[in-house]
């Protein structure tokens, strides 16, 4: 169920806040998404996917992080899934810019509404993964838009921030990569 609130009460905000309940909301253009917490196959996924990419990511001198804000500006920034970043694009408040963000899915969530915002701030690919098939959906900075890339012959995605290819086989995701192969 969407709901719009034009004005909030600030009695409600800081409930949310003294219980936690807002570590995910967002602020899109000085507005407040209230984004409600993930699903158990959201966590699972994304916890495995962590995993696996992490050391990867760190071979190539990018910072991993996990539900941190990306930053246009104090009231326009977006908290995706993961998010992986050059130590210079890192701040206090969170990023302001990273090279890859990672969206997985989850029903009625805001994922493709993020892909202009995720253009504007310079991301160069986003992975959208949709935990229940473990398919996959890669964006790549083009022209400063994200564009989706089509898959190759075999059906993988090749990430070239990670120098990785991703494939949904027989509903698990393989992550290769120069040294080895994951699957998720």
């Amino acid at each position: 169920m969407r709901v719009l609130m034009l004005d909030a009460p600030q009695s409600m905000l800081d409930e949310r806040r003294r219980l936690g309940q807002d570590v995910r909301d967002e602020m899109w253009d000085g507005v407040l998404h209230m984004v409600p917490p993930p699903s158990d196959a959201h966590q699972e996924f994304a916890i495995r996917f962590l995993f696996v990419i992490v050391p990867i990511a760190e071979g190539r001198g990018l910072l991993a992080r996990y539900e941190t804000g990306l930053f246009r500006a104090d009231k326009d920034y977006r908290v995706p899934d993961q998010l992986y970043c050059r130590p210079e694009q890192r701040s206090d408040r969170g990023a302001e810019g990273a090279e890859l963000v990672v969206e997985i899915r989850s029903p009625g969530d805001e994922t493709y509404d993020k892909i202009d915002f995720y253009s504007r701030v310079g991301v160069r690919e986003m992975v959208v993964v949709h935990p229940h098939d473990r398919r996959v959906e890669l964006f790549r900075a083009l022209g400063g838009r994200l564009v989706p890339v089509q898959p190759g012959p075999d059906g993988s995605l090749a990430s070239e921030v990670l120098g990785i290819s991703l494939c949904t086989v027989e509903g698990t995701l393989r992550v290769t990569w120069a040294d080895g192969t994951a699957d998720i």
